[in-house]
């Protein structure tokens, strides 16, 4: 077995013949296990959000970030300081997708700073404010 080589996992052998256990079914999990979907950032929205956040760390103005996935929202927190509130959060939320967008800046008083359909239009919002330190 090489290194590149996929790992299979097969069930422990209970004792009976080989011929006995072919016979039996997969094992199969009921969908009680399986939890709600997930509302998540994809590569791509990840990708436009960090470089923001990385031209802004460089700057100096943001230190911290947090991820938060949820049943109805995703959201991208941003910090000046870790123990504070977030200065800005990027949300996606697909429930608004028709109707507003489903991306959004959030300002920490929770005033919606820009809404919209197209993420690179609404981080733009994000990158434009200046906030004393």
């Amino acid at each position: 077995m090489s290194e590149s080589d996929p790992i299979r996992f097969r069930p422990r052998e209970s004792g009976g013949s080989p011929r006995a256990q072919a016979q039996r079914s997969p094992v199969s999990f009921p969908s009680s296990r399986i939890g709600p979907p997930v509302v998540a950032f994809n590569r791509a929205e990840l990708d436009a959000i960090l470089a923001v956040y990385a031209r802004k760390v460089a700057a100096g103005e943001w230190r911290d970030y947090a991820l938060e996935m949820g049943r109805e929202k995703a959201v991208f927190a941003i910090f000046q300081r870790t123990s504070e509130y977030p200065l800005f959060r990027v949300e996606k939320c697909p429930r608004l997708a028709r109707r507003q967008g489903a991306y959004s800046v959030v300002l920490r008083s929770g005033i919606i700073l820009k809404r919209g359909h197209d993420l690179a239009r609404v981080l733009a919002a994000c990158e434009s404010v200046k906030l004393s330190h």
